[in-house]
């Protein structure tokens, strides 16, 4: 049996985080019909860039690609630090289309990260639209058109909170169509 696996990078911590990761292997098994397996994993702080104070997500799916279980059929992990790709200011996310490694971050997702009170709700909310977004990629889908969808492409915090966490009827036939792996 192959398994879905979700692994938290070392430095994530306290209650919040810990609630997001559980909430995520839930979801996971929910949408993908799989049993998830936890991973831990070792920091990121070698992708870290000086120059721009964020972590490099490349180097993080090399070393994912490198530390990804044999009976893994995917693996998500969840970081806290802020990660961009060279030609972006910033990403949420990367993972492999239709590949076995992604990686999301949280720290965008956070209320406080805006200058806000925190809210456990919203946080809670992003961090699953998100995780559905990385994991839909992995599962071969690309961006949709439709905005309320999890795969709709958000380039600001605004597109997340309007997305649904869940697949539109056009994605969700896709992954159903898909062969088993």
């Amino acid at each position: 049996m192959r398994y879905l696996y979700v692994g938290a990078t070392s430095e994530l911590d306290g209650e919040a985080d810990r609630e997001a990761l559980t909430m995520v292997r839930e979801r996971m098994a929910e949408e993908f019909s799989r049993p998830v397996r936890e991973l831990e994993l070792p920091g990121i702080e070698f992708a870290f860039d000086a120059g721009r104070g964020q972590f490099g997500s490349i180097p993080v799916l090399e070393m994912l690609a490198r530390a990804c279980p044999a009976d893994a059929l995917k693996l998500l992990a969840i970081t806290g630090r802020d990660l961009f790709i060279p030609v972006l200011t910033f990403v949420y996310g990367q993972a492999q289309l239709g590949g076995r490694v992604g990686v999301m971050s949280l720290a965008r997702l956070r209320q406080e990260f805006y200058g806000l009170p925190p809210s456990r709700e919203v946080f809670l909310d992003r961090t699953s639209k998100e995780a559905l977004h990385e994991a839909g990629h992995m599962f071969g889908l690309v961006h949709c058109a439709d905005r309320g969808c999890a795969m709709a492409l958000a380039t600001n915090i605004r597109q997340i909170d309007l997305k649904r966490a869940m697949f539109c009827a056009s994605c969700a036939a896709q992954l159903r169509r898909r062969p088993k792996e």
